[in-house]
């Protein structure tokens, strides 16, 4: 990253002095000598001749400033930096079968389907951990790697933005996100690998049991939050019918019971999240549980510019110098 800064601002006060040196500058006007009628001498002071009069202290104030900023030291940066200890492995698993189209959340007073509430708080979670890698897998009636590990979280983030529900099919298919997950993990030396698996629903698609698969992570060290998403009983869902769009309620129930074994198995905890907060809440619980201490040294290195603003600094006096001693001289 390029950036501006003065090693020694504080120079910079120096800009301060230029309304005190006019007030001097004003007092100490040159003495004027008394004449009986000017009219003679308003015909000779045009707008020119006022302009060409001001000239060297304009160019002196100019000098001034070009040699106040160079005093000021700027440099221009290219911000390196050298993370010296890994963070957390992380692996966001998230559910996006049909019943995500449930809405029971709401964002600024509206109703929105729990997707779109799930990737505003989980964009948060990914801005606050710019140093751990983190992937993501998404799963319907299938499981697929969405993104893989990456430092680079404009990529992750662009792929959160993207997720619609459905793109995986409408079933719920937890263990073989959870294997995916687990495969992209399993290998790793990292000091910490953590899974986050939310869902609003009861595994009913895939070949390997959820509790198969949380075995399987926690050979590898693995841990496995759970996060159950959804409000209880009655969800409402927005449906096309021969009176035009209409709301229905069903029942979208959760595997709790199956969502706390893995979680308990792998040494991890279990939420619920009802509604927005609840779930920005335990986003937050989690970014605190796994917090990566993460030592940075800083490579930064800087060019110099005084040299930009030294040397017109210098011609700007020299020209000052030459005009008044000839084409702008005066006479006593």
């Amino acid at each position: 990253m390029t950036f501006f800064r003065f090693e020694d601002p504080w120079y910079l006060f120096l800009f301060f002095l230029f309304p005190l040196f006019a007030v001097w500058t004003y007092k100490n006007r040159e003495a004027v000598i008394p004449y009986s009628s000017i009219g003679h001498l308003k015909t000779v002071q045009t707008a020119r001749t006022n302009i060409i009069s001001a000239t060297p202290k304009v160019l002196r104030a100019l000098a001034c400033a070009f040699l106040i900023l160079a005093l000021a030291k700027p440099q221009e940066g290219q911000k390196r930096a050298e993370i010296l200890s890994a963070g957390v492995d992380i692996i966001l698993a998230i559910d996006t079968s049909g019943s995500m189209q449930a809405l029971d959340f709401t964002k600024d007073g509206n109703r929105i389907d729990r997707l779109e509430v799930v990737k505003d708080v989980v964009s948060g979670f990914i801005k606050n951990r710019e140093n751990d890698r983190m992937g993501m897998v998404v799963f319907g009636e299938e499981a697929f790697t969405q993104c893989p590990l990456t430092l680079d979280h404009d990529i992750l983030l662009a792929f959160l933005r993207n997720l619609e529900i459905g793109i995986a099919g409408d079933s719920t298919a937890i263990g073989s996100a959870v294997g995916i997950a687990v495969k992209r993990l399993k290998d790793l030396k990292s000091k910490s690998k953590v899974i986050i698996l939310l869902t609003d629903g009861r595994n009913n698609a895939g070949s390997i049991s959820p509790v198969q698969a949380a075995e399987i992570g926690k050979a590898y060290g693995i841990k496995i939050y759970t996060i159950g998403v959804g409000t209880h009983g009655k969800a409402p869902f927005l449906v096309d019918s021969i009176f035009g769009k209409q709301y229905i309620y069903q029942d979208v129930k959760i595997d709790e019971k199956t969502l706390k074994e893995i979680a308990g198995k792998t040494g991890a905890q279990y939420f619920r999240a009802t509604d927005t907060e609840s779930l920005k809440t335990i986003y937050d619980q989690i970014d605190r549980l796994e917090k990566s201490e993460v030592k940075i040294l800083d490579r930064s290195e800087y060019k110099e510019l005084f040299h930009y603003f030294l040397i017109p600094g210098f011609l700007l006096v020299l020209l000052e110098i030459i005009l008044t001693n000839t084409w702008l001289r005066r006479i006593p």
